[in-house]
Order: structure tokens, then C-alpha cells, then sequence
């Protein structure tokens, strides 16, 4: 497996981070903007913020490296991410006329740092699937459910079908991102079919 040095902007990553652990540095280019938006005569900004809104707007500028936009996240600033998934859209504006447009958009998930004692790195799609399934083990039982709220219902006061169904759902989302996790390392996934000859 290469390896380069992640701290030396010549190796930057071409393009958006889809997924970030808080508290890391991050970096990465954009040529292809800077090839078309001059970076002598524009100006790069990403906006970013989690879903559902709220104040915690991200704001990172970019700067000219070589042909590249070059864009910057220190430690310290990621460090104040909240875990979850951000939307991003990134803003070109005109440093003549002030004009901005809008050129790109995505979206990216702030993971938690395991080094921090308090942290859960269960996505959310696993923990909702633990609380659902801790729901039907008690209904099954005839015990109590916690009192939680899912998808703005109360997870006390729904029907074991909808509890199932919810589960169900859930079940697959956390599938399909362990699939996804165990591709990025080039391991066979559930969904690999084989073929004898």
C-alpha cells in the first residue's frame, strides 16, 4: 500500500472528503475550478452545515497552491465539528463585482474521534437499529419501552409493526454501510456474488 505524506499540501486529494473524524487535519484541492476560475481574480468558499440547520455554519476559504484551489481544515477547527452529516455548497465570487455563484454542492459526515472517552463510533443508523431492537425485546416481553422519539414519533407509543418496520429499515442502512466500509478496503462484500466454472 503507498503511503504519502498527508501533512504536505503536494499530496492533497483532489476533490471533497465524503466522510472526516473530528478533530483531524483535513485537506484537499480543487484544479478543476481553479482551471476555470482564476485564482487571481476569484475567491473559493465552502458553506457547510448539519443537517436538520441550526447555527453551526462551517465557512472555509480556499487559497492558490500551484493550479489548485488548496482548502485547509486545522485540528483545532474540526475539532469543534458536531458528529453527524453536513450539506456543503461551494461559492465562487468575482473579486471585481462581488458577483458569487455557486458551483458545486455535496455532503460529508463528521465522525466521532475514538480518542475522546465519550464517544460513541457507532453511526446512526446503528444506534437507532440497538434502540429498536431493545424496544422489540421489551414489547415481546410485555416489559416497558424507553421514552424516545423516532423519525418525531414516540418510540413508547408505537405499534410492534411499526417498530419492526422502522427496524427493518434501519437494518439495512447499517448493511449497506458496512458493505460500503468493507469495499473501501477492497474486502468482498455481502452483496459479492460467486461464480464457479
Amino acid at each position: 500500500m503507498n503511503m504519502a505524506n498527508l501533512f504536505d499540501p503536494s499530496y492533497a486529494p483532489e476533490g471533497e472528503p465524503t466522510k472526516v473524524v473530528v478533530g483531524d487535519f483535513i485537506q484537499w484541492k480543487r484544479t478543476d475550478i481553479a482551471s476555470i476560475y482564476d485564482p487571481l481574480e476569484h475567491s473559493a468558499e465552502y458553506v457547510a452545515r448539519i443537517t436538520g440547520g441550526g447555527e453551526n455554519e462551517i465557512k472555509l476559504s480556499g487559497s492558490a497552491y500551484q493550479n489548485s484551489f488548496l482548502f485547509v481544515v486545522p485540528s483545532a477547527d474540526s475539532a469543534d465539528f458536531s458528529e453527524g452529516e453536513y450539506h456543503w455548497q461551494l461559492e465562487i465570487t468575482q473579486t471585481s463585482s462581488g458577483n458569487r455563484i455557486v458551483v458545486d454542492t455535496g455532503s460529508f459526515v463528521a465522525v466521532p474521534d475514538l480518542d475522546n472517552n465519550q464517544s460513541d463510533p457507532r453511526i446512526h443508523a446503528e444506534r437507532m437499529l440497538a434502540l429498536l431492537e431493545q424496544a422489540l425485546e421489551a414489547k415481546a416481553a410485555g416489559g416497558d419501552v424507553a421514552e424516545y422519539t423516532v423519525n418525531g414519533r414516540s418510540l413508547k407509543k408505537m405499534t410492534y409493526g411499526e417498530i419492526y418496520e422502522l427496524r427493518s429499515m434501519y437494518k439495512k442502512e447499517v448493511v449497506h454501510y458496512r458493505n460500503q466500509e468493507l469495499v473501501k478496503r477492497g474486502k468482498k462484500n455481502g452483496a459479492t456474488i460467486k461464480v464457479k466454472f
